[in-house]
């Protein structure tokens, strides 16, 4: 599933440069994760990069945007083909 930030973000950007799909953008006030680009880094490292580098715990998985690891891979190779 995709991951969702939530209102403990304090947007110290320290989940940007990390994510290999660009899917975290500026939000108001909070940053946000992009569904369609997230693929919790399924294709590209072993863990969520965003949840490891998050100093306040805020990121977590998305439960409206549910899916396997396998959707989760042909995601990551649709936006890297």
């Amino acid at each position: 599933m995709a991951l969702i930030i939530n209102d403990d973000c304090t947007a110290c950007d320290a989940c940007v440069e990390p994510c290999p799909n660009e899917a975290i953008a500026v939000g108001s006030p909070i940053y946000v994760i992009d569904p369609d680009k997230c693929t919790e880094c399924v294709g590209a490292h072993d863990d969520p990069q965003c949840i490891d580098v998050c100093p306040a715990d805020c990121i977590v998985p998305d439960p409206d945007h549910q899916e396997t690891p396998e959707e989760l891979q042909a995601k990551y190779e649709r936006l890297h083909g």
